[in-house]
C-alpha cells in the first residue's frame, strides 16, 4: 500500500510553528538594521468602485487612517462611483473625510453584457498610469465585481501586492468565476466565514496568507444596533405614518447569466409588492447587464409615482441599515439580504438563484424558483413582521482590527511570486517509444501454504506466464527460491517484451502494507513472522515493492479486473483453505489502524463452537474453510458415516472437503447436515459483515464460491436486516485473484512514475 500523501490541510500546531520561526526570522533582520531609522509606513491603496463595497472598505479605510505613524493610505475611487445615474456615490467617500486620490471614469454605459466587457478593457487601459504613480505597497480589492478584476489584474502584472476581501465564497451568477478568478491573482486573502477559508486552502492558496477576520461591515453593523434616532430616518424615506416593522427593503440585482428569467422575477416581485399593498423602500439595481431592463420594468409598473414605493439610487450606508434593522422584511436577491440583515435578525425573502451557495441563517427564506405572482406574495405572508435571532456567520464585530494587525504582520521582503499548494496528484505517464513498444507488466508473487508462485502480468490483467514451485518450510530456503524465480521471469520478460514496473506480494498472514513487513503469518507458512520483504526483494531486482495480505490482493484483484471494476463498495470473501477477504469502502481498501482489518475468517458466530486455528472458538473459518470440512470429513469417514453408494474412493487417497461435498450430493445426511451448518455460518458472518459496512455487492472467491453461493444468499434474505436482504452474492470469475491483485497494486501505483 502506498503511503498516505500528507493532508493538503496544514495541522495547527505546524501552522503556529512555522509563523513562530518566520516571527524570529523577522525579528532577526530587524535587529541588523540600524536602530535609528524610522520604519517606514506601508502605503496602502484601497479601490472602491461601488456604493456596495465601500461599506466593507470604509471601516478599513478608517482603521488605516487612525494609525499614520503606521500606514500611508492612498484612495482609488472608479466604476459606479461616479455615475450620476447611481447617485454619484463617490461625495459619501468625500463626506467620510477621505482625500481621493484618483478618480478613473471606466464605466462604458450601455447595461449589457459587452459594455461589462468594454468597462473592464477600458478600467486595464487607465490603472497603469495611476498605480505607477501612486506606487502601492499593498493594494486592497474587494469582491467579486468586474471592475475589482481589473483591478487584480492590473496590480497582479505590475508586480504589486494585492490583498483580497472576502474571496472563497461561493454564490451564483459571473460572480463566482470573477471572485475566484481575484483569489488566485491575490497575494493574501482576508475572509469571512470558515467554510470560505476551507474553499481558499482548497485552491491550493498558501494557508498562512488567509485571514479569518470577519467582514468589515459587521464591525459598523453591531456598533450602530441600537441608535436612538431610527424612527428619523425611516420617515425621512418613507413618511410620517410609517412604523418600524411595518414597511419592507426591496433590492434586486440583475443575474448576468440568465439576464432574461432575471428581469421576469423582478417583475413578479413588483406585482407582489403591489398587492401586498405595505410601504416599500426600493433600491435601483447596480448597473451589471439587465439592469436597463429592469428599471424599465419598474417605470412600466409606474413605481416611482406610486404613493406605497420609494425608489432611491443610493442611500448612505449608515441610513440604510437603520432602515434594514426595522424593516418587516427585505426581498430581493442583494448579498445584503443573507450578509447584513442576519446582524439584525431581519427577515429576508431571497429570490431566484444569484446567491446560490451563500451561508445564511435562519432569518432567510429562499424562493429560488420564484416563477409566479402567488410564490412570491405567499413567502410574504410568511416572513412579514417575523424577527430572528442575530446571526454572525459573516463576523463577529472585530473584523479591522484584524485585518491591520494582517497587514502589519506583511513582510515586503518576502519573495512577491505567489506558491501554490497543490493537493498530490497522478503523475502523467510520459510517452517514449519504450512504452510504445513494450508491455507494460507487474512481477506478481503469490505465497501459499503449499506453493510459490510467481507471474508476469500484462496492464489488462493477462498472465503471460506463470511460474510454481513447492514453498519451501524454512525462511532462508523461501528467500532464495523466490528472488532466483523473479530473476527468471525478469530475464524471460526481456524475450516477453514486458516492461516490469514493479513487484506485487501476496502473501498470508498480517501485513503492514507500508512498511512491506509480514507482521505475523498463518500456521500454514511456517518461520514467516516479522519478515521484511520488501527490502531484500528491491535491492536484488533494483525494482519498488508492494506487499499484502492475500485476502486484501483477492479485493484489489476485483476492484481492477473482476466484478468490483467501477463499484465503490463491495466486500471479498475466500473460501478455501482457510477463509479470508478484502473490504474496498469508497474506492479505497481498508487496513485497519494495526493492519488486522477484514479478517473475515475470524468473525465469531457462536460463543461455544468449534476451536479455530487463531486459538478461539467458533470463528467462521472453523466452520466453513476448507480444513475445518475436512477435519468433519475425516470424523465422519473414521465413524463409517462418510461413505454412500455411488462414491468411488481409493483406500490410500486422503480424505478432503470434496469428499464431503460429493457425499452429500449423493444423498448422505450427515455430510449435508455439516455442509449446512458451514453454510450458515459462513452467511451469518456475512450478514454481520453487511450491518456493519453495507457494501454493495459481496464476491466470493477460492475453492468453495461456487458451492457456497447459493447458500449464503438464502441466509441473507432470511436474516439480513430488510435494507440488506437484496445485497448480491457473486461468484468471482478471476482464476488467480492473489496473483492478479498482487499485480494491480504494482499497475496502479508504480504507472504514476516517469520514465
Amino acid at each position: 500500500m502506498e503511503k498516505q500523501p500528507r493532508s493538503l490541510w496544514i495541522n495547527p500546531h505546524e501552522l503556529y510553528l512555522l509563523r513562530m520561526q518566520r516571527g524570529k526570522e523577522r525579528m532577526e533582520r530587524t535587529k541588523t538594521e540600524d536602530e535609528n531609522q524610522c520604519q517606514r509606513t506601508l502605503r496602502v491603496c484601497v479601490a472602491t468602485c461601488n456604493r456596495a463595497d465601500y461599506s466593507k472598505l470604509a471601516p478599513i479605510m478608517f482603521g488605516i487612517k487612525n494609525h499614520p505613524d503606521e500606514f500611508d493610505l492612498e484612495v482609488m475611487v472608479l466604476g459606479s462611483h461616479l455615475i450620476d445615474d447611481y447617485g454619484n456615490t463617490f461625495r459619501m467617500i468625500e463626506q467620510d473625510d477621505f482625500d481621493i486620490g484618483s478618480k478613473l471614469h471606466t464605466i462604458v454605459r450601455g447595461e449589457d453584457e459587452a459594455a461589462m466587457v468594454e468597462s473592464v478593457g477600458l478600467a486595464l487601459v487607465k490603472l497603469p498610469d495611476v498605480l505607477q504613480r501612486l506606487r502601492p505597497d499593498i493594494l486592497v480589492v474587494h469582491g467579486d465585481r468586474f471592475d475589482a478584476l481589473a483591478l487584480a489584474t492590473a496590480a497582479a502584472l505590475m508586480n504589486i501586492r494585492i490583498l483580497h476581501l472576502e474571496g472563497g465564497e461561493v454564490s451564483g451568477t459571473i460572480d463566482d468565476s470573477i471572485r475566484h478568478a481575484i483569489s488566485k491573482l491575490a497575494h493574501y486573502h482576508a475572509c469571512c466565514t470558515r467554510m470560505a477559508e476551507q474553499h481558499l486552502i482548497a485552491m491550493c492558496e498558501d494557508h498562512s496568507r488567509i485571514l479569518l477576520a470577519g467582514c468589515p461591515s459587521y464591525d459598523k453593523l453591531l456598533s450602530t444596533n441600537h441608535r436612538d434616532d431610527y424612527m428619523d430616518t425611516i420617515k425621512s424615506w418613507l413618511g410620517d405614518t410609517v412604523q418600524q416593522h411595518d414597511y419592507i427593503v426591496a433590492l434586486q440585482h440583475p443575474v448576468t447569466t440568465d439576464i432574461q428569467q432575471s428581469v421576469k422575477i423582478y417583475g413578479l416581485m413588483l406585482d407582489a409588492l403591489l398587492s401586498f399593498n405595505k410601504k416599500t423602500l426600493i433600491l435601483f439595481p447596480n448597473i451589471d447587464a439587465g439592469s436597463k431592463e429592469m428599471v424599465r420594468v419598474m417605470r412600466k409598473k409606474s413605481i416611482e409615482q406610486h404613493p406605497n414605493f420609494r425608489a432611491v439610487k443610493h442611500i448612505p450606508f449608515e441610513q440604510f441599515i437603520q432602515m434594514l434593522e426595522h424593516a418587516g422584511c427585505m426581498i430581493g436577491n442583494s448579498s445584503c439580504g443573507v450578509r447584513e440583515a442576519g446582524a439584525f435578525g431581519t427577515p429576508v425573502i431571497n429570490l431566484g438563484t444569484r446567491q446560490t451557495g451563500r451561508e445564511t441563517g435562519e432569518n432567510v427564506l429562499h424562493v429560488r424558483d420564484a416563477d409566479t405572482h402567488n410564490k412570491i406574495y405567499h413567502a410574504l405572508e410568511l416572513q412579514f413582521g417575523k424577527r430572528y435571532p442575530c446571526s454572525k456567520i459573516y463576523g463577529d464585530g472585530n473584523a479591522v482590527p484584524r485585518i491591520l494587525k494582517f497587514l502589519r504582520a506583511i513582510d515586503l521582503d518576502e519573495p512577491l511570486q505567489k506558491t501554490f499548494c497543490f493537493p498530490p496528484v497522478k503523475d502523467s505517464i510520459s510517452q517514449d517509444i519504450d512504452h510504445i513498444l513494450e508491455t507494460q507488466s507487474a512481477l506478481a508473487i503469490d505465497l501459499g501454504g503449499t506453493n510459490l508462485r510467481v507471474a508476469i502480468v500484462s496492464m489488462r490483467g493477462k498472465i503471460v506466464k506463470k511460474y510454481t514451485q513447492p514453498n519451501p518450510k524454512n525462511f532462508d530456503s523461501r528467500m532464495q527460491l523466490i528472488l532466483k524465480i523473479c530473476a527468471d521471469a525478469m530475464r524471460d520478460a526481456v524475450c516477453l517484451n514486458c516492461r516490469i514496473l514493479g513487484v506485487g506480494v501476496s502473501t498470508g498472514g498480517r501485513v503492514n502494507p507500508q512498511e512491506g513487513v509480514v507482521l505475523h503469518s498463518t500456521k500454514l507458512i511456517q518461520e514467516w513472522s516479522s519478515v521484511d520483504l520488501r527490502t531484500p526483494i528491491s535491492d536484488a531486482l533494483h525494482l519498488p515493492v508492494w506487499v499484502d495480505n492475500d485476502g486484501n490482493c483477492a479485493a484489489l484483484a476485483e476492484r481492477k479486473f473482476g466484478h468490483g471494476k467501477g463499484v465503490e463498495n463491495f466486500v471479498t470473501v475466500i473460501t478455501g483453505t482457510g477463509i479470508g477477504g478484502g473490504i474496498i469502502h469508497h474506492n479505497e481498501l481498508i487496513h485497519g489502524s494495526t493492519f488486522c482489518a477484514a479478517e473475515l475468517g475470524h468473525i465469531m458466530v457462536s460463543l461455544e463452537g468449534p476451536e479455530c486455528s487463531c486459538g478461539s472458538r467458533g470463528c467462521i473459518e472453523a466452520y466453513a474453510s476448507g480444513m475445518a470440512l475436512q477435519k468433519e470429513a475425516k470424523r465422519l469417514h473414521d465413524e463409517d458415516l462418510l461413505m454412500v453408494e455411488g462414491m468411488d474412493m481409493k483406500l490410500t487417497e486422503p480424505i478432503t472437503a470434496a469428499h464431503l461435498i460429493n457425499a452429500a450430493r449423493l444423498g448422505n445426511y450427515n455430510a449435508d447436515a455439516v455442509l449446512k451448518k458451514a453454510s450458515t455460518a459462513l452467511g451469518v458472518g456475512i450478514v454481520n459483515i453487511l450491518h456493519i459496512v453495507n457494501p454493495t455487492l459481496v464476491i466470493l472467491s477460492g475453492v468453495l464460491a461456487s458451492y457456497y453461493q447459493d447458500p449464503v444468499q438464502h441466509v441473507i434474505s432470511e436474516r439480513a436486516l430488510v435494507s440488506a436482504q437484496n445485497i448480491k452474492v457473486v461468484k468471482s470469475e478471476l482464476e488467480e485473484p492473489a496473483l492478479l491483485g498482487a499485480a494491480s497494486m504494482v499497475l496502479d501505483y508504480a504507472t504514476r512514475r516517469k520514465y
